[in-house]
């Protein structure tokens, strides 16, 4: 055994003995790194194959789009995704996959689930105006995340094509 394989041995023993050694450096480096906030955007299709959309009341750009929002402090994004869709349109669903992520803005990482709607749709929330099931060759004009993750969900379903394991 190497002398430098002995020291980091001796180092792992003493750490594994005493854990909390390394909180300072994991809050030093933790403080150092990268922070991202998460959005979450769900593509459900009903039995006709059309895609649910929603019109946002706050979103002055695109005021149509997939149902979605943002993952809270250290939520998983599945949950948030279901979260959103219960909170905004009363829906209860079942997360399928994820079909799509972006970098869509500096700091912010959008991801895209397909889900299965377990329920009917109940009142919307103040967030939301309205909601309409729509074709895909009839989308309105939305952002490019919500229309790349409907391309990607569709194109896999439409092709009979495998989802790759991730």
């Amino acid at each position: 055994m190497s002398g430098e394989h002995t020291v980091t041995r001796a180092i792992s023993h003493l750490l594994r003995r005493f854990p909390f050694i390394m909180r300072m450096p994991y809050l030093v480096y933790s403080r150092m790194q990268a922070r991202y906030t998460i959005g979450v955007a769900a593509v459900i299709f009903d039995g006709a194959g059309r895609i649910l959309l929603v019109e946002h009341a706050y979103h002055p750009r695109f005021a149509w789009g997939l149902p979605g929002g943002w993952t809270d402090k250290d939520e998983d994004p599945s949950s948030a995704v279901l979260r959103e869709l219960s909170e905004e349109l009363q829906l209860n669903a079942r997360v399928l996959r994820v079909v799509h992520s972006s970098k869509t803005a500096p700091n912010h990482v959008d991801l895209a689930f397909h889900c299965e709607a377990l329920s009917p749709i109940g009142k919307l929330s103040h967030e939301l105006l309205d909601f309409h099931w729509v074709a895909r060759d009839d989308l309105p004009e939305i952002n490019r995340f919500h229309r790349q993750a409907i391309n990607c969900a569709s194109e896999r379903i439409q092709g009979g094509k495998a989802w790759e394991r991730v």
